[in-house]
């Protein structure tokens, strides 16, 4: 049974009427239970990859970046912007050890150690980390799967369409200026981050640093 549709093409998807994974299903006429992402990793897995990750202080992950490698190391429409990552770190990096799950390509921060992987390996990652603060990617799901619950900022998506209730989702601010959405298609935004659609005034309106700080402290 071939199941090659394109749920992101869907009127559901497209007006963030429901999860994505129900769309799917629905496409393919699979009922759908509220069943949420499993990953399974083996012993050996664990085992090797929590002694390449040991840490004296508890693990306060972070994930600030995604998407396909561009010219562009930063998306205003999916990333966390760099004013916002620099104060969480500030705040957290005597009590825990942060960690960045990045590319090569994408920026390091002071104060975080960084992390290039393989996907199952930052599965273990997630596994061990105690804070968790994260965007619409990888790691999201992953700690979704693993029942982990973690603060995750949202710009462009929504958490409606690509989020867990178990997470604390955060919210971009209302926009501040009205963007050019000429090229927009079937979503408002372009998550690559096109310089012409950027809703606000600066990066600084984005995000409200405090709040995303207290979820972190619960």
């Amino acid at each position: 049974m071939i199941l090659a549709h394109d749920p992101y093409v869907q009127t559901e998807y497209v007006e963030q009427k429901e999860h994505l994974i129900k769309t799917w299903c629905d496409m393919f006429q699979i009922k759908y239970n509220g069943e949420q992402p499993k990953i399974y990793l083996t012993g050996r897995e664990q085992k090797f990859f929590e002694q390449k990750f040991t840490s004296d202080r508890p693990i306060l992950l972070l994930q600030t970046n995604g998407g396909a490698q561009t010219e562009h190391k930063y998306s205003w429409a999916r990333d966390i912007p760099s004013t916002v990552a620099v104060k969480v770190i500030e705040h957290f990096r005597r009590e825990y050890n942060v960690v960045h799950i990045r590319r090569d390509d994408q920026n390091q921060f002071d104060g975080t150690f960084g992390v290039t992987d393989t996907f199952r390996a930052l599965a273990v990652l997630v596994s061990m980390s105690s804070k968790r603060l994260l965007i619409d990617s990888f790691s999201q799901h992953v700690a979704a799967s693993m029942n982990l619950p973690s603060t995750v900022c949202w710009i462009a998506n929504s958490p409606v369409v690509f989020g867990y209730d178990m997470h604390t989702n955060i919210l971009a601010n209302p926009f501040t200026t009205k963007p050019e959405l000429r090229n927009s298609y079937f979503g408002k935004f372009n998550i690559a981050g096109d310089l012409l659609e950027f809703p606000y005034n600066n990066e600084d309106e984005i995000f409200d640093v405090d709040k995303i700080i207290k979820s972190l402290e619960k």
